[in-house]
């Protein structure tokens, strides 16, 4: 018995494997961060920060003021975890061989804490101590102003800032869903607007619920890190005759380590659409 509780979920071996495979599946889909920042761990539920390798100076000992004492600064890992609930009629209908289960809660939950996990590695979480990607750089964002076909001019400026910097590639391109979508739709002489962008780089064009706007960035390594202690993991919380209570749940914290590695696009409303 671990801090999950699985043993004490009515649930079986088959019930498992397909509860797991749904939220492995939408994770998979959903998590873009993961694909652009460098990745630490997992350490395991027990890892609690991360050492900074910096130290501040604070007072001396009491009744000792020559030693000299310095506080090592660290950054904490926070703990997500969202509920859901699955139903026992549906883990029933899995244990008799459906191949159609109802996991829909198993997908939302994934979905939204996938979102949070992206969220706060992109634009920050200040009660977790964590400095986004988009929040750190903010003043250096490009305009992608209000027409598609000037994306792929603001894709060049970001890559023309990053190499005036001496960021090397290669080089992605985050998109948050409508962006991703409307460039994917999009055509400019019957050539599409995507396809334009993506001649730009040397990496992948990533779409990301999570972001708000876009984002280039450097895929060279070394410049965003992301310390994972407990990867993603379902938890058991309790049950009824009708329910199963379990939980999604991870532990993560997210390190800036070279500001100028990436530049945000910043999505401008067009003020001609009502």
């Amino acid at each position: 018995m671990n801090h999950l509780f699985r043993k004490r979920a009515p649930i079986t071996p088959a019930g498992w494997v397909e509860i797991e495979k749904e939220a492995k599946r939408t994770l998979r889909a959903m998590l873009a961060a993961r694909r652009v920042v460098d990745f630490k761990g997992p350490l395991g539920w027990g890892a609690s920060d991360v050492e900074l390798g910096r130290a501040d100076v604070i007072s001396s000992p009491p009744n000792a003021p020559d030693v000299k004492a310095r506080l090592r600064r660290i950054q904490p890992l926070v703990e997500l975890r969202i509920p859901f609930d699955v139903s026992r009629a549906e883990l029933d209908a899995i244990d008799r061989g459906a191949r159609d289960p109802d996991l829909d809660a198993v997908t939302a939950a994934a979905r939204e804490i996938a979102v949070a996990e992206d969220r706060a590695i992109f634009h920050g979480y200040t009660a977790a101590h964590i400095t986004g990607i988009c929040e750190a750089t903010g003043s250096a964002g490009i305009p992608l102003g209000t027409n598609h076909t000037d994306y792929p001019l603001a894709v060049s400026s970001a890559l023309t800032k990053l190499r005036d910097e001496g960021i090397e590639g290669p080089f992605s391109v985050v998109l948050n869903d409508q962006l991703y979508k409307d460039l994917a739709a999009r055509t400019d002489g019957g050539y599409p607007i995507i396809s334009h962008v993506q001649r730009l780089i040397d990496g992948e064009i990533i779409w990301a619920p999570g972001i708000d706007g876009g984002l280039v960035i450097s895929m060279r390594g070394g410049d965003f890190e992301l310390t994972v202690g407990q990867d993603f993991s379902i938890g058991y919380l309790d049950h009824d005759s009708e329910h199963v209570r379990l939980y999604i749940e991870e532990s993560f914290t997210f390190l800036i380590l070279t500001e100028q590695a990436a530049i945000p696009l910043l999505a401008v409303k067009d003020k001609t659409k009502k």
